[in-house]
């Protein structure tokens, strides 16, 4: 069952919440083209490589929101590794939000770039989640932030973790029956998806599906 009141939904529910005009409209704008392209060229359209697509699409913008917001932001300049991440007491609000959060935020960028980029090898997204992070951090001190560099070592982490997600869920795949690695499978596994996410977060729109 989801904690609704843990800091992990509340900031990425306040996050949607504040997004959803945009990504909205984005999300229609790129699925009416896609679909308008399949129809005028007649192109194979597999649903959940579609959605897949979308979802990454998704998180690039939330994580531009989650990472660039000036809302409640501090400043400053640390260059000191494990610094700050070593000044939250485990268990507190601050230490969720600073070291777990920063660690969460990037588990799906490692996921996501590692299947991308077909990574096989850790360095293949070690390089790009510090070249990512850092380029985060460097916008964030421009633009009146804090320039932390345990947030890299930590959104660093989490991209690591991201990509041996990924490889498991690769050697799993090659291990499931046939029947299991159908596209039509995958397209009820991410129908399904859809609709716990329309459970979740429907009442934005002000729908309540439960």
């Amino acid at each position: 069952m989801v904690n609704f009141s843990s800091p992990f939904y509340e900031t990425f529910y306040n996050a949607i919440n504040n997004m959803w005009p945009m990504l909205t409209l984005f999300a229609v704008i790129m699925i009416v083209l896609k679909m308008t392209r399949v129809f005028i060229n007649n192109e194979k359209f597999i649903f959940y490589k579609e959605f897949y697509n979308l979802v990454f699409i998704v998180y690039v913008l939330l994580l531009y929101y989650l990472l660039l917001s000036t809302e409640n932001a501090s400043s400053g300049l640390n260059l000191i590794p494990f610094k700050e991440m070593t000044r939250y007491s485990i268990g507190t609000r601050a230490f969720f939000f600073n070291v777990i959060g920063n660690i969460v935020l990037f588990i799906p960028f490692g996921y996501f770039v590692s299947d991308y980029l077909k990574a096989k090898k850790i360095h293949h997204i070690l390089i790009v989640s510090i070249l990512i992070s850092l380029t985060a951090e460097l916008i964030q001190f421009k633009i009146g932030r804090a320039f932390d560099v345990d947030d890299i070592i930590l959104n660093v982490l989490g991209a690591i973790m991201g990509f041996m997600c990924y490889i498991s869920v690769r050697a799993i795949k090659l291990h499931l029956p046939k029947f299991l690695q159908n596209d039509i499978f995958y397209n009820v596994l991410a129908i399904i998806v859809i609709i716990i996410m329309l459970i979740l977060f429907g009442n934005i729109w002000g729908i309540r599906l439960l």
